[in-house]
């Protein structure tokens, strides 16, 4: 049974009937291609064991994988062969195989307030003297819209004209495993820039389409973004190499930090259970520092 088939099956799959993100598709079939690769010649579905993924682990740890990378590769097959089983094609090697790897408990990399405040003055002021809704690439916008709402930069480029109110304070947002929500903005200049921006886009092309495009007039992509924003932080004076998730990251814990209910932060980002929220409530240096020096025990006790 020829495996690549099977792969090109299950991506199907995942793409059409999951309805998988682009950037999960292409993790998967990454995965998968390094599996491929390291499977003896001619190897097949049905000569797949149990044993033979024990091998593949420690191939991966003799390639100095990190533990969330090994992980990751072990998900992607076992979904992979729980689908291979269910089409009736092999059975599941990963019955009864009690797989336990350490768990490290990363703390969301997110922006400083210094280097926010730092990249939402440069966006402000590389808007001025433009149009902001004639302009293809209105970086700003995208920039300010990720730190208002915590939404994932696939979500932002997935954004159409009709997904904008008419006031520019709610967007639906289409998101991970085809569940939908509703973001609200509440800061009136950046609801008047996606105003102007969805009238322009409207009037441009007379139907509804991407909100966000590319230089070539096209759906933004997730990478292109992430290009922009690298060299757009650079210009920002940030140092530390910035990416999209780290805004998300940023506007949740800039609201759990503000004392904002940790339900209402769940339901902003998406997230199907609150336990994957809970990390936004670690607290920070700069909160616990500043949180210190506003109560002051002992200056109170003395005086």
């Amino acid at each position: 049974m020829n495996i690549g088939k099977q792969i090109t099956l299950f991506l199907n799959y995942c793409r059409l009937e999951r309805q998988l993100s682009e950037n999960t598709l292409q993790a998967y079939a990454y995965d998968l291609a390094d599996f491929r690769k390291w499977l003896p010649a001619r190897n097949s579905l049905a000569a797949i064991k149990t044993e033979t993924l024990r091998d593949y682990l420690e191939e991966m740890r003799t390639r100095e994988f990190s533990p969330a990378t090994i992980r990751r590769h072990l998900a992607c097959l076992r979904s992979f062969f729980r689908f291979m089983e269910y089409e009736g094609k092999c059975t599941n090697p990963f019955t009864g195989w009690r797989l336990k790897l350490p768990r490290r408990k990363r703390l969301p990399r997110a922006l400083s307030r210094k280097e926010t405040s730092s990249l939402l003055s440069l966006a402000r002021g590389s808007r001025r003297g433009r149009k902001a809704a004639g302009h293809s690439h209105i970086l700003d916008i995208e920039i300010r819209l990720m730190i208002a709402t915590g939404i994932r930069v696939g979500e932002m480029c997935k954004i159409q004209i009709g997904d904008v109110s008419a006031d520019g304070s709610t967007l639906r947002i289409h998101g991970k495993g085809s569940r939908d929500r509703i973001v609200y903005v509440a800061d009136s200049a950046l609801q008047n820039d996606l105003q102007k921006l969805t009238s322009f886009r409207r009037r441009l092309i007379m139907a509804d389409g991407p909100l966000f495009i590319n230089r070539s007039g096209k759906k933004l992509r997730p990478h292109s973004f992430r290009s922009k924003l690298r060299s757009f932080a650079g210009q920002a004076g940030i140092e530390r190499r910035v990416t999209p998730h780290m805004l998300r990251h940023t506007a949740a814990t800039l609201l759990i930090e503000s004392g904002v209910d940790i339900r209402i932060v769940q339901r902003l980002l998406g997230h199907s259970s609150i336990a994957t929220t809970e990390i936004y409530t670690h607290v920070t240096d700069q909160a616990l520092r500043t949180t210190l020096e506003r109560v002051n025990i002992v200056g109170g006790l003395a005086a």
